[in-house]
């Protein structure tokens, strides 16, 4: 059954930090230690429950960096929670097993490692990572009545159905979130965006964001569209050149942005950019960290947030896999606890049981404190701002 879909409420959060956050990769020998330490739980209580969760997301192509890092992120929760004891279900102990397909961010791929991981027996679903594989499932899953849960996926239809929801921001809502920050916080008027028409999510946040900064009072002065496949974007930055916008706004992943960037800096151009959380990771991409300086973006986390739960997380994830964790790999972290809190609130591991009570929990998340979800399957929870100065990572204050 289809759900009208909200808007989540996104509160403005900021905490002075300074950080280096890079893009999400490590080395095979790393992901094998990981899986083995997961292999290994699982077979130390080969005699109790298993409980299955089946991941799908890009391994291999352009998006393989997101998937490794949502792979990596649900390893380290799942190692945690195991090493812990395991998931307390009634009287049953249940040891959390992952298995992970990849769909190299396509919809037909998608649909295949979605038929692989439910002839692997999968209790649950982790995934998909982008939008487009998520939405090329989520009528498979809903059909299945599977609990799905996807960590990054953030077009408004990946949660259309019953049985779906999401961790991550909405497209919408990081356009709003955008900008307001754009004309409220930073005084900007005049605006010029550059979007991926090919890309669902970059569409998502350009609509909201442009509906947003004309409520707001804000000119949309110069709106340019790219394909995801280009890496040439000196006629749209061009027109832009010749408008009077005093900043340009980039809903993309950061593949692209380091293109954008870097053009726009040959060009002479000196617009301040601001960004979506596909910008996270960029500075692991550019040859030369001066062209996305001063550049502000949303996320849900920074990895160098005090707090207890972000420190631990970080050091367990650097010591398996030699890398700093992005927002995806948290991302991921917080969809395994979310999962771990419906069957103990559930009492059951029957999908309708598990389905009811992601409306019932409260997780305080990587991404998020008290975080909860509404039965559209939205996420309540506060977003960040990270602002590059002095090519690293920061909070803006």
């Amino acid at each position: 059954m289809k759900k009208m879909t909200k808007f989540m409420s996104v509160a403005l959060a900021a905490t002075l930090a300074a950080a280096s956050l890079t893009a999400c990769g490590g080395s095979g020998k790393a992901e094998t230690k990981a899986a083995d330490e997961t292999k290994a739980a699982g077979e130390a209580t080969a005699d109790g429950e298993v409980f299955t969760i089946a991941g799908i997301g890009p391994m291999t192509g352009d998006a393989a960096s997101y998937g490794i890092s949502v792979k990596q992120g649900a390893e380290v929760a799942i190692n945690e929670i195991n090493a812990a004891g395991g998931v307390q279900v009634g009287d049953t102990t249940y040891t959390l097993n992952l298995i992970f397909e990849d769909d190299e961010a396509t919809e037909d791929k998608a649909i295949q490692a979605y038929n692989a991981v439910m002839d692997q027996g999968a209790d649950a679903i982790l995934g998909c990572v982008t939008s487009g594989a998520c939405i090329a499932i989520t009528d498979l899953t809903a059909e299945d009545g599977i609990l799905q849960i996807t960590p990054s996926g953030s077009a408004l239809d990946c949660t259309k159905n019953d049985n779906a929801f999401r961790v991550c921001f909405t497209d919408p809502a990081q356009g709003v979130s955008m900008a307001d920050m754009a004309v409220e916080t930073l005084g900007y008027k005049k605006i010029a965006v550059l979007y991926d028409n090919s890309s669902d999510y970059s569409m998502g946040i350009k609509e909201a964001f442009e509906e947003e900064v004309a409520a707001k009072g804000g000119e949309i002065v110069a709106s340019e569209a790219f394909a995801g496949s280009d890496v040439d974007f000196n006629t749209q930055l061009t027109s832009i050149k010749g408008t009077d916008a005093e900043v340009i706004f980039v809903p993309a992943y950061y593949q692209q942005v380091t293109y954008i960037t870097k053009q726009a800096k040959e060009m002479g151009m000196e617009l301040p950019f601001l960004g979506s959380d596909g910008w996270d990771g960029v500075l692991g991409t550019v040859t030369d960290a001066s062209t996305v300086e001063n550049a502000i973006f949303l996320s849900p986390f920074f990895a160098a947030d005090p707090s207890d739960n972000v420190t631990a997380f970080v050091a367990a994830y650097e010591e398996a896999y030699k890398a700093t964790p992005d927002q995806f790999a948290a991302d991921a972290y917080d969809t395994i606890y979310a999962m771990k809190a419906a069957m103990e609130k559930a009492g059951s591991v029957e999908s309708a049981d598990l389905i009811a009570a992601m409306t019932e929990i409260t997780v305080d998340g990587l991404t998020g404190e008290g975080i909860t979800w509404t039965a559209d399957g939205e996420p309540n929870k506060g977003c960040k701002f990270i602002q590059i100065k002095d090519g690293a990572y920061t909070l803006y204050e």
